[in-house]
């Protein structure tokens, strides 16, 4: 029996900065840095102070190459940590990063308000039964195969057309008998060229007709790096610029590593609206 968790519900008048909390040994940007209770905890308030909407926590690294772990492992490393988070920041929205139900579950317990499944159920097929029976904000998320091959050979016959058609579909199908907490994330970097990364922004504008709450996570990824011939930590300019037109777009969530240059673009986005 799942536990009653207060409902907070997404804002529906300003974009929303999901910060980033990788508990893993091997992410690409900061991998390590935040893998025990106490230097997460350190990362968790820092974000909140910056003005963070919400925490995602993931526990296993889904960059392009990287093995699954047991779900023994992701529980030993995130349970721990959530639990902690929930009780020092009560009033925090928590999204989980996992495409098991079993954890997802086990998170939901302990005080988690979103599932982020890059999978979108289809990895685990009891998991949209799970959200939908349990009222629970859900991210589905596009991705071509799975982190161990989805870099590898990436072919797609209309590229537009197929990530609008995933879209369209699963939005039918998690939403059928009315459900409504549902957030998509078209995947960047997720069996996609580069090229075809920086293409998909322009799609934003067609995903927002599919589903109004369309969640970027652009944050210091490859299809920066590569195309500027440096590395993860040189490149907050220019996903701040990405994160701007991602905005300016329709997107109404920004997954961020760094909150204090994401809620600026927003600050400063709606002062300008607001004086046109």
């Amino acid at each position: 029996m799942l536990k009653k968790v207060k409902k907070k519900s997404l804002s529906k008048k300003n974009p929303l900065i999901m910060g980033i909390l990788n508990i893993t040994p091997n992410s690409f940007y900061d991998g390590g840095r935040f893998s025990n209770i106490k230097n997460a905890i350190e990362q968790t308030k820092k974000m909140i102070t910056e003005g963070a909407d919400m925490i995602d926590i993931g526990a296993f690294s889904s960059k392009p190459f990287s093995k699954e772990i047991s779900i023994n492992e992701e529980k030993k490393r995130l349970l721990p940590v959530l639990k902690e988070i929930r009780n020092l920041f009560p009033k925090i929205l928590i999204s989980i990063d996992t495409y098991r139900r079993e954890i997802a579950e086990e998170a939901v317990n302990l005080g988690a308000n979103i599932i982020n499944d890059i999978y979108s159920g289809e990895y685990d097929s009891t998991m949209i039964d799970f959200i939908k029976k349990n009222d629970i904000t859900y991210v589905a998320m596009h991705m071509k195969g799975n982190p161990m091959i989805m870099q590898k050979k990436i072919e797609y016959k209309n590229f537009k057309n197929e990530i609008l058609d995933f879209f369209i579909k699963k939005t039918l199908e998690i939403k059928k008998n009315g459900f409504d907490k549902l957030i998509i994330d078209p995947g960047f970097g997720f069996g996609k060229s580069i090229e075809q990364n920086f293409e998909m922004i322009n799609f934003i504008p067609e995903l927002k007709k599919i589903n109004k709450h369309v969640l970027v996570g652009i944050s210091r990824k490859s299809m920066i790096y590569k195309t500027l011939k440096t590395n993860a930590e040189n490149s907050l300019n220019s996903t701040t610029i990405l994160n701007t037109v991602c905005i300016l777009k329709g997107a109404k969530i920004l997954r961020v590593h760094d909150v204090k240059e994401a809620k600026e673009v927003i600050k400063m986005i709606n002062l300008v609206k607001n004086n046109i």
